[in-house]
């Protein structure tokens, strides 16, 4: 539980507070027609967060620390439709943050996090997963798309 409330929080709040603290960024939105997209994009950032740790719980029997892992395959909710949502929720988080509080270091930030996502998706955790689940995950990765979104939910 404590994973899932302190690695996303730190990411999405602690280092983006820090780094305009720090670069003297506004700590203020800049664009007052921007606030309520970008909180709408938080809001729904952090559902998507909650809902991919409730499928790792349900579905998975596990959480997303990666010392209590799902013991099932989730492909479940929003995981029918894309096999990253729980990455792509966060990414959605800094992305409304990099509107409400223009910064070069908080872009910068912003884009590092979505390529540290992708390579570490790419190079450990779909071969991980590869190997865990073998020919079910194989399946699925053929017919969900690994960061867009399937029309045709999977079904298994």
């Amino acid at each position: 539980m404590l994973f899932t409330v302190f690695v996303p929080g730190a990411v999405t709040l602690y280092v983006p507070y820090s780094l305009l603290s720090r670069s003297g960024g506004n700590l203020e939105p800049t664009n007052l027609f921007l606030v309520f997209p970008a909180s709408v994009c938080i809001l729904l950032g952090v559902v998507i967060y909650l809902r991919c740790a409730w499928d790792f719980a349900v579905e998975g029997l596990g959480t997303p620390a990666p010392i209590d892992p799902p013991k099932k395959l989730v492909v479940a909710g929003l995981y029918r439709r894309t096999r990253n949502p729980m990455y792509q929720g966060i990414l959605l988080i800094l992305l409304a943050e990099c509107l409400l509080f223009p910064n070069r270091s908080l872009s910068v930030y912003a884009v590092s996090v979505a390529l540290a996502f992708h390579v570490f998706v790419v190079l450990y955790e779909e071969p991980a997963l590869g190997t865990r689940f073998g020919v079910s995950y194989k399946d699925y990765c053929r017919k969900v798309p690994r960061w867009g979104f399937a029309f045709r939910p999977f079904s298994i």
